[in-house]
């Protein structure tokens, strides 16, 4: 079961989602990594892939296999589209 703070998404949802721009899988991002980007949000210095400043709080991140990227989980949803994607580069600095 997951945490309090962790997006309920069903298994085999996640076992068919993939990164649309390389492919790769992705995996449900924990409690911390959360956090942390939440945390850039609400200072106001969080930019998406696509340039635009984050200003909405995420309730999960689904991690791109190679680690570069996390797409938002808002309201239960994955937003899994390219421009939407966090640099998991800012979170690991913060």
């Amino acid at each position: 079961m997951p945490a309090e703070n962790e997006p309920m998404l069903d298994r085999e949802l996640l076992d068919i989602l993939a990164c649309p721009e390389t492919k790769e899988g992705v995996t449900l991002g924990g409690a911390e990594l959360v956090l942390r980007l939440n945390g850039l949000i609400e200072r106001g210095v969080l930019q998406n892939r696509g340039g635009q400043k984050v200003v909405q709080r995420i309730d999960g991140a689904l991690v791109r296999a190679d680690g570069k990227f996390a797409y938002p989980i808002r309201d239960g949803f994955p937003i899994m589209l390219v421009d939407e994607a966090l640099p998991l580069a800012a979170a690991d600095s913060a």
